[in-house]
């Protein structure tokens, strides 16, 4: 069972494939970086659905914080790279400091913040190695909501009004019920 921010950190220190991925990710020396969303999340539902194999995620979303180079040109050249070393991952590399014009949303501060404004509580997940080369989890929203397999709306989507329908649509875009059929998922209109 999970209970803690220590066990979902050794849960994926003994997953190999895991940790391959997020070494390799780090080879890019990317400022304020994190592999995050359902990387993270779905690693933790498979678990709690004693699933035997693992559930593959659209892509692997390295995400990192950088306001002096903010061409998405650049964050392809960096898919390359990553794909250059893992060809078989789905990698999605994107810049934080330019995702909120994307996202018509305010300027994010850091990766944390943006992570911490993600559409559901559950998938504001991210995991890195530190300069020690040692595991760091972020979960800006907690870990209640994904341990005990619930989908809820951040705070700020529960705020902006403008957001709700964004999250309403993920949720049925997503489906993630027909896959981990244990999670209950919560409507803002809840």
């Amino acid at each position: 069972m999970l209970k803690n921010e220590e066990d979902v950190i050794k849960l994926i220190q003994c997953d190999e494939k895991m940790m391959e991925i997020i070494k390799v990710a780090s080879t890019l020396n990317l400022p304020d970086w994190w592999i995050c969303a359902g990387f993270v999340r779905s690693k933790i539902w498979d678990t709690l659905h004693e699933f035997n194999d693992r559930t593959e995620t659209p892509d692997v979303d390295v995400i990192y914080f950088d306001k002096t180079k903010i061409d998405e040109d650049f964050e392809k050249e960096l898919e390359n790279k990553l794909i250059k070393l893992m060809p078989n991952i789905p990698w999605s590399v994107k810049n934080e400091a330019r995702m909120h014009v994307i996202n018509n949303l305010p300027p994010y501060t850091s990766s944390e913040d943006a992570i911490s404004k993600f559409p559901e509580t559950a998938t504001a997940l991210g995991v890195k190695l530190d300069k020690d080369h040692n595991l760091v989890l972020t979960a800006p929203c907690g870990l209640d909501d994904v341990f005990n397999l619930e989908v809820k709306p951040t705070p700020y989507f529960t705020e902006n009004k403008k957001l709700t329908a964004i999250y309403e649509q993920r949720i049925i875009k997503k489906n993630w019920k027909s896959i981990w059929p244990k999670i209950k998922v919560h409507h803002i209109s809840d």
